[in-house]
């Protein structure tokens, strides 16, 4: 067996949730691989909008779920996040487990995060200051915390040593935490640790690999987007993980041979959360009807999201680098009133026009969208169920997009809810 890879091709909130909560049936495991609790993966469902931030989104179908060892986890937030499932009726002891490979976020990690922004100025990222950032730098420095160490019997001499570590680092940024609010801090962690060694925790690599042997299917579930990939993404406006299909070989144990059907996500228009460059952004009336009809704002931090055409440079790049094999389309509905949409199909940068994503795209005066415009369809589709009611302004859409990256859309959103979930090419 091989696994399917299912990632954003944009920056982020693509609509990850939704599908993973759709495909899960047809898999026997899903498995979180890259990202911490940034990001919020928002699933509706028989009256219910769940947003989840480090539990994969295959937990509502009974399927077993696993957090991967290339996940940074906060404790607290975890167990949170987990308290609400368990409190609404989800058996989560017997359906989650968690690789002691993942890295622990600290309390002081979070504090690092936010003096890190503050240090930055005017040049800051823009992170969610849930401390990804600081969690991930400890582990390429080899200085992390994880998961498996919690079952260590010199567990608290580890921790104190990564907090005494942070908090140099605190007092040279002029960021010294109040004693008092720290420990407060500490004691909040400490009692979420002792919930988090109640799960399974695993050595995943093993299991995951054991499933493949036994024939077991399995769904790796990205976060965050392409462009914000540490490598390949917008740099320095990015996140602090490998969120493309490589980062599922890694952050799960995977050998790339492995890698089945890739599934792309991304949304009818384009949008980004923080800083950093978007060529295709609106700052006019049209961007704003994007943001309300399309209800973009962070389902982690609230805040909105800026809003743009669809970005086809950026999204060639994307299936590119990530070998996807099939496309899935969100939020088309959010474009059903439209007269007219337009489409960046190439950059004209110093005049010449390209449509290769170049090194960078920081300089807007120099890296200008070339835009194609096609005609809107002008129905709600949001009660469709079946591609036979597509009308043809749609479907030339599509297959427009279809023709420009190469690969063929395979679902179509229309909705929020699981329900409102469109195969067309199978």
């Amino acid at each position: 067996m091989k696994v399917d890879v299912l990632l954003g091709l944009q920056w982020g909130d693509e609509g990850k949730g939704k599908v993973v909560d759709v495909l899960t049936p047809r898999y026997d495991v899903v498995a979180r691989f890259q990202g911490g609790p940034n990001a919020g993966h928002t699933l509706e469902f028989d009256g219910r909008k769940v947003v989840l931030r480090s539990i994969p989104s295959g937990v509502f179908q009974g399927n077993v779920n696993l957090v991967g060892n290339g996940v940074v986890l906060d404790p607290v937030l975890f167990v949170k996040e987990a308290n609400e499932l368990i409190d609404a009726g989800t058996d989560l002891h017997s359906i989650l487990k968690i690789s002691k490979k993942a890295h622990l976020i600290l309390p002081t990690h979070r504090l690092l995060d936010a003096a890190g922004e503050r240090a930055k100025g005017k040049a800051k990222i823009g992170t969610t200051g849930k401390g990804i950032g600081p969690t991930y730098t400890d582990k390429t420095s080899r200085n992390g915390l994880r998961v498996g160490d919690l079952l260590m019997p010199d567990f608290e001499a580890r921790y104190a040593a990564a907090r005494d570590r942070h908090l140099e680092r605190l007092a040279s940024l002029d960021s010294t935490p109040d004693p008092d609010t720290l420990a407060g801090l500490e004691r909040e962690w400490m009692a979420a640790v002792d919930t988090l060694r109640t799960f399974d925790l695993i050595d995943s690599e093993h299991y995951v690999n054991a499933l493949l042997r036994d024939g077991k299917s399995v769904l790796c579930e990205g976060a965050q987007g392409t462009m914000l990939d540490v490598d390949f993404g917008s740099y320095p406006f990015v996140t602090s993980s490998n969120t493309i299909t490589a980062g599922a070989c890694t952050g799960l144990g995977i050998a790339p041979n492995k890698i089945g059907d890739v599934y792309g996500i991304f949304k009818a228009y384009c949008t980004r959360v923080g800083s950093g460059p978007f060529p295709t952004e609106l700052f006019d009336e049209t961007g704003a009807l994007i943001r309300d009809l399309g209800h973009e704002y962070g389902a982690v931090t609230g805040r909105e999201r800026r809003c743009g055409w669809i970005d086809l440079v950026a999204l060639r790049y994307a299936i590119m680098i990530n070998g996807v094999t099939k496309l899935i389309m969100m939020k088309s509905d959010v474009l059903d009133g439209f007269d007219t949409i337009k489409a960046c199909t190439a950059y004209e940068i110093d005049g010449k026009e390209t449509r290769d994503f170049p090194y960078s795209i920081d300089d807007a005066d120099r890296v200008r969208p070339v835009y194609r415009e096609l005609p809107g369809w002008k129905t709600d589709m949001t009660a469709m169920t079946s591609p036979d009611q597509f009308p043809k302004a749609f479907n030339d859409y599509v297959a427009f997009l279809e023709s420009e990256l190469g690969v063929p859309v395979a679902i179509v959103s229309v909705g929020p809810d699981r329900k409102q979930t469109i195969e067309i090419n199978k």
